[in-house]
């Protein structure tokens, strides 16, 4: 009965662990390379991470699916909705600011 019951266990854990996603891109604010603190919110939130020197970002979400990718910039934020899948997704953004109110968009 113990050994049915974590042969069990295992088969409701595992599924949620495999299904964790991954987006990763370049962020660039006019034209440059930019200096950002990204977050994502799928379901849950997940920890802020900070782009490289070239404007690169690397964010793993606990599930994959429809998830809100929230980037800071200028003391300012935009947020973009995007989707992550089993596989990695590659997402390069582009900061703009319009009427003075930060935009973020897929390159």
């Amino acid at each position: 009965m113990r050994k049915i019951s974590f042969v069990l266990f295992l088969l409701l854990v595992v599924p949620t662990i495999a299904s964790a996603g991954e987006i990763f891109g370049r962020i660039i604010a006019s034209g440059s390379p930019s200096g950002t603190t990204t977050t994502s919110a799928p379901r849950a939130a997940c920890p802020a991470v900070k782009t490289d020197k070239s404007g690169s970002y690397h964010v793993v979400v606990e599930e994959t699916g429809k998830c809100t990718l929230t980037v800071s910039w200028n003391k300012q934020s935009a947020s973009l909705d995007l989707a992550s899948y089993d596989d990695a997704v590659q997402a390069d953004l582009v900061l703009e600011v319009k009427d003075g109110k930060l935009t973020v968009r897929r390159k």
